[in-house]
């Protein structure tokens, strides 16, 4: 099952919080970025973050975002747009910038 373009549009307005935020639509699904860094993705209409040792803290819940994929972590409370915010900064510490 895709995510919808209304969800995206969505998630995109709930991480307003966030300067260049950007979105990929990638068969179906969303991939997201933070300043040229893959974070995550909405997959299901769930928004997933990778897994590293600086998001850790926040105890979320992990979930495959497809068959085949590495786990991942899922944002439950994505109405909270602080925390989102703070994840996704606490996401990308750790991960590479997209060449």
């Amino acid at each position: 099952m895709s995510t919808s373009k209304e969800y995206r549009d969505f998630i995109l307005e709930q991480l307003n919080l966030l300067d260049d935020i950007t979105c990929k639509s990638m068969m179906g699904e969303y991939l997201l970025y933070y300043n040229s860094i893959l974070f995550g993705g909405i997959y299901d209409s769930r928004v997933l973050v990778k897994i590293v040792d600086s998001n850790k803290k926040y105890n979320m819940k992990e979930q495959i975002p497809y068959k085949g994929a590495k786990p991942m972590y899922l944002i439950e409370d994505i109405d909270n747009k602080e925390l989102l915010k703070e994840i996704i900064i606490e996401t990308c510490k750790n991960l590479p910038i997209k060449k």
